[in-house]
């Protein structure tokens, strides 16, 4: 029964997430008018609004206009709903769950928008990397660590390997890393501590890779081609939370 009412939860917050992702990009209030369709400007009833039920029951249409209804919509209600989901079942009910539900949807706003306008907005990450800083501090568990609180060495040492390290390829690279990718990064290291950092970093650039590879394999794409690396970050960060115990595990006994 918990599950069923964690994954309706997050399926309706998803709903929401879907009104930032769009909105946040284009400085408009996330709270109003009320979700209306993009293309007629009808506002939604709120049968309309049922996460992905309505897209199913719509057939992926506006009911005003017809117009085609972006498939993302449901996709985004599935993910956050899935992704709270994994937390209940890795941190089970409590305070880290409440906090990793949060960062769970936070990161998937990032990755949309990331994706879209290839920016992730200061409005997300200077709040985000702030209330990290508060909740590693004294809240959260460390997910490497979950018998202990992160704490303060931890949060405020991958709060600044997280931007440092990311100022520096920017540096480097001359422009090659976003100030937005810089931001994420502190938060990221704020709430997951220096490991959480190096783990993130990793699976970010390995996946990114991977799909960069891909596109000029497949789609003939050139090496000059930007491609955003939030979403790879968010990813990264995703299955530290939720495997980084385990992750360090596998790699430490590689060592032993």
């Amino acid at each position: 029964m918990t599950y069923a009412v964690v994954l309706a939860f997050g399926l309706v917050i998803g709903s929401f997430l879907n009104v930032c992702i769009y909105r946040m990009p284009r400085r408009q209030s996330v709270v109003r008018p009320a979700s209306r369709c993009p293309s007629c400007g009808n506002a939604l009833k709120p049968w309309d609004n049922v996460p992905v039920l309505s897209f199913l029951l719509l057939r992926g249409r506006c009911r005003y206009c017809s117009a085609r209804i972006s498939f993302r919509y449901p996709v985004v209600e599935l993910l956050n709903g899935l992704g709270y989901l994994l937390v209940l079942w890795r941190f089970g009910i409590g305070l880290d769950a409440v906090v990793y539900m949060i960062y769970f949807s936070t990161l998937i706003v990032i990755t949309f928008i990331d994706l879209d306008f290839q920016i992730i907005p200061d409005a997300i990450t200077l709040p985000g990397a702030a209330a990290a800083l508060v909740l590693g501090v004294f809240v959260v568990s460390d997910p490497f660590d979950r018998a202990s609180v992160l704490g303060p060495v931890q949060s405020v040492a991958g709060f600044l390997l997280g931007g440092g390290l990311f100022y520096a390829v920017a540096v480097l690279s001359r422009g090659g890393m976003g100030g937005g990718d810089i931001k994420m990064m502190a938060m990221v290291g704020a709430l997951t501590g220096w490991k959480g950092v190096l783990l993130t970093t990793f699976l970010g650039s390995l996946t990114g890779s991977i799909v960069g590879i891909g596109l000029m394999l497949f789609k003939g794409k050139g090496r000059k081609t930007r491609i955003p690396f939030g979403p790879f970050l968010a990813l990264g960060s995703a299955v530290s939370v939720l495997w980084g115990q385990e992750l360090l595990k596998l790699y430490m006994r590689g060592y032993s």
